[in-house]
């Protein structure tokens, strides 16, 4: 038999460790002095804890150590263990490197583009909605400028009460960055639908799983370096765009003089390649 320092070092193991295996029933000693109460192991208990050590060593938590082994389970049982934390491990490895492709996607994004620090492209999902909707080709982004103050006028004539938080969007249905007759469709989430007329209708906008979203912090005029930084970070970490960008509005003309001061959230739904 062999003293628990002793056992300890044979095993490249702490007393500590031993100690809570004792308590937790992992691994009982073989024999306590009742006098000193001292804990001794002997050999025939050394494949029992390499098994454990083993198991520890490739993922396996203390409970599930205990399960396989209380149930002192045969080969076969112990490969659909095993095959179990292969399959969670594969998991973790491809989430990580999902995170490092990130990371360096990011690293060189500050590197060559300095100017654009200010975008940090995040994933989220988007809710399903109901909205007031109006949608129409715009000869340019200027006739923004009309279309809002009369959607807004319809909606206040129709008592319409906006969803909290409040969510303001426009979706592009071009799928394509264009400069004149633009198909745009202006919505705003509301709490119920409200009645239709010839150019705003209600309805329903399912939600999107999965969005690369960006804030862009100043005029409208400026928001297609987000777009540049969106794509760039799409493109390299494997994704692809899988439908109709959004802008959604925080911040504007309605409670910001300064066009500097103007906040804008670039959503793109995205899917991942492969």
């Amino acid at each position: 038999m062999f003293k628990i320092g002793v056992f300890s070092k044979i095993n490249r193991i702490t007393v500590k460790t031993l100690r809570h295996y004792d308590e937790i029933g992992l691994l009982k000693p073989c024999f306590v002095d009742e006098t000193t109460g001292y804990r001794y192991y002997s050999a025939d208990q050394m494949p029992r804890l390499h098994r454990i050590l083993a198991l520890r060593q490739i993922g396996f938590s203390l409970n599930e150590i205990m399960a396989a082994l209380e149930q002192d389970i045969d080969a076969g049982t112990m490969i659909k263990y095993l095959e179990g934390k292969q399959a969670e491990v594969a998991r973790t490895i491809q989430s990580e490197r999902a995170k490092l492709a990130q990371i360096v996607s990011y690293i060189d994004f500050l590197k060559q583009e300095e100017c654009n620090m200010s975008y940090n492209i995040i994933l989220k999902e988007l809710p399903e909605v109901i909205v007031a909707s109006m949608r129409t080709v715009i000869p340019n982004y200027d006739a923004f400028n009309t279309i809002y103050p009369k959607m807004g006028k319809y909606m206040m004539e129709q008592k319409c009460r906006c969803a909290v938080p409040e969510y303001c969007f426009t979706i592009y249905h071009d799928g394509e960055y264009r400069e004149s007759d633009i198909d745009v469709e202006i919505c705003q989430a509301v709490v119920e639908a409200g009645k239709d007329s010839d150019s705003v209708k209600f309805k329903k906008i399912d939600g999107v799983e999965t969005a690369a979203c960006v804030l862009h912090k100043g005029p409208y005029s400026t928001i297609g370096r987000a777009y540049g930084a969106a794509m760039k970070w799409i493109e390299d970490n494997n994704y692809e765009i899988a439908g109709p960008p959004r802008e959604s509005y925080l911040d504007g003309i309605w409670n910001k003089e300064d066009p500097e001061e103007w906040l804008t959230e670039v959503q793109i739904p995205v899917k991942r390649v492969g």
